[in-house]
């Protein structure tokens, strides 16, 4: 075996070594720590939902508008979005989302004439079999015990996988190459506050709550006709949605 070869293997067996050692780290550690109402934050005893009102939603872009100045996203990328979707006549579907919905939405002419139009808010979906999780390299994305889905930037080497695995393109690589993505506004939540994309929604289209607490979105995930996105890929999805369709991508 030559001199060459014998390195390669060598740091190939250390960076393994490494990436075994990351895997094994408690995340909860790895994560920081907040306090909430002068109390230590026990994430325990919490487990965060998602619902989206289909019905509700006008495309005003607020939310897009929140999210991008409360976590500083970047220009051409999103951590949430709305999308318009347009049936006509012949169930022919049309989808934009111009500009993210970020500056609402202008009329578009289509051909026919439409029957039915919604807008549709999509972001991170927190899945419980999340692939983004499996295909990380490093286990920078992990899901808290609150059941929220988080990367740990310091431990991302940006290798894009996680990016590529999401079947709800609610990943991107921002200015530090380092994964991104919606943390349902972790920050915020971990100190009694809710995302601040459900903050400044004018219709309450947007609802985050406590499954162990009785709130508004544990009620209706229990009692109404709820969906999830793409159910079929059984990513199990904690963003819940009212007036599904099934035109929605």
């Amino acid at each position: 075996m030559n001199e060459n070869r014998r390195k390669f293997l060598k740091r190939g067996a250390s960076a393994l070594a490494g990436a075994v050692l990351v895997m094994m780290i408690p995340k909860p550690l790895r994560a920081g720590h907040e306090e909430e109402d002068g109390k230590p934050f026990d994430w325990t005893e919490h487990y965060w939902a998602y619902v989206i009102d289909t019905t509700k939603c006008i495309g005003c872009g607020n939310c897009v508008k929140a999210c991008k100045k409360e976590n500083g996203v970047m220009e051409e990328f999103f951590r949430t979005w709305v999308e318009r979707y347009m049936v006509n006549e012949n169930e022919h579907v049309y989808v934009d989302t111009p500009n993210g919905g970020h500056d609402g939405f202008k009329p578009r002419k289509t051909e026919g004439k439409i029957t039915k139009s919604f807008f549709v808010p999509k972001m991170c979906n927190h899945c419980r079999n999340a692939p983004c999780i499996q295909v990380c390299p490093v286990s920078a994305s992990y899901m808290s015990p609150d059941g929220v889905v988080l990367v740990d930037d310091k431990q991302c080497i940006g290798c894009g996988y996680c990016v590529q695995a999401c079947p709800y393109g609610a990943r991107y690589l921002n200015s530090d190459h380092v994964a991104d993505k919606c943390t349902w506004c972790h920050h915020r939540i971990w100190k009694g506050l809710k995302p601040a994309c459900v903050t400044v929604c004018p219709t309450r289209a947007r609802k985050f709550g406590d499954l162990k607490e009785d709130s508004e979105v544990k009620e209706i995930i229990e009692t109404l006709r709820v969906a999830v996105l793409k159910q079929e890929l059984r990513t199990e999805p904690f963003c819940f949605y009212i007036g599904y369709d099934r035109v929605i991508r």
